[in-house]
């Protein structure tokens, strides 16, 4: 489920009098500001994460960008494209990929106890598979993607004009994409995580909601390196160099922008705003 923290993120929560980190990037003179939030995609209700500085932000922004576009058209593109890329072929099966009846019985008992019928389940391929259990975990805790960030930030800022890194098939086909044997081990971590250890979900949002990076880089952005260095690459390391050169390039220009990607984009040496940094930016906020 750690893989997923950048796509999915996390659920629970609990009070806390800090909030999340904001990163503030200065173009040269005259140029473009840059304000960074790390989000979290998946969140409970009624949970009052939003800074200060980013509502100020968010009242005078020229440009607001995403990670995906967040309307109609890129959803109906999402859908297409999982059902394309997300479904075995005819014939096979998710069980017959599992390397063991061991590993078939782990995953079974774990959809069994997130009310997922097999048999639907088994027509998955491993990254969907593995989609959809995380999905019904966070659900049954009542963590849904309508109150994550992005979602809760759709209708801010009518004024700023929307952007975004990537599209919604671009995320999907990062996974889809990715070798046979790394979907089944993402699989089998995640099946495990959610048996026999749900404690990372409240451990990282307390992570987030307190600003704490350390935390947040031990419990969800170094297990993901250690368990998974091809999935690390491909959801972290290419994509923060790839927004890296956009963004240097965006504070060229004039204006202010917000931009909210998943926290785990903004941490650590390897994040968003430390790149920035290496290049010369001068960047406000939280150091690695």
């Amino acid at each position: 489920m750690r893989r997923l923290l950048f796509i999915l993120a996390l659920l629970w929560a609990s009070p806390a009098l800090a909030k999340p980190p904001v990163w503030i990037a200065h173009g040269p003179k005259d140029g473009a500001t840059v304000v960074l939030f790390g989000s979290v995609h998946i969140l409970p209700g009624r949970l009052d994460w939003e800074p200060e500085v980013l509502k100020d932000a968010l009242k005078d922004a020229d440009e607001l960008w995403f990670e995906v576009p967040l309307d109609d058209a890129d959803r109906l593109e999402s859908s297409r494209m999982v059902l394309a890329r997300g479904m075995l072929p005819e014939g096979q099966s998710l069980s017959a990929l599992l390397p063991d009846d061991a590993a078939r019985a782990k995953l079974a008992a774990v959809a069994a106890n997130l009310n997922i019928p097999a048999a639907q389940l088994d027509r998955l391929r491993p990254w969907l598979a593995e989609l959809t259990l995380a999905q019904a975990a966070y659900a049954k805790d009542g963590a849904t993607a309508d109150q994550g960030v992005e979602r809760r930030l759709a209708e801010a800022a009518p004024q700023a004009q929307r952007r975004a890194f990537e599209t919604a098939g671009q995320q999907i086909r990062m996974f889809a994409d990715a070798p046979l044997p790394v979907q089944v081990a993402s699989l089998m971590d995640s099946v495990r995580e959610i048996r026999d250890d749900p404690g990372i979900y409240r451990r990282l949002m307390r992570a987030w909601m307190d600003g704490d990076l350390k935390a947040i880089d031990r419990e969800g952005v170094q297990p993901l390196l250690k368990t998974s260095p091809v999935l690390f690459r491909i959801l972290l390391t290419e994509r923060n160099a790839a927004w890296r050169q956009t963004l240097l390039e965006r504070l060229k220009g004039k204006g202010k922008v917000v931009v909210v990607v998943g926290v785990g984009h903004l941490i650590g040496p390897g994040g968003v705003p430390q790149l920035l940094r290496n290049s010369g930016v001068r960047v406000d906020g939280p150091r690695p």
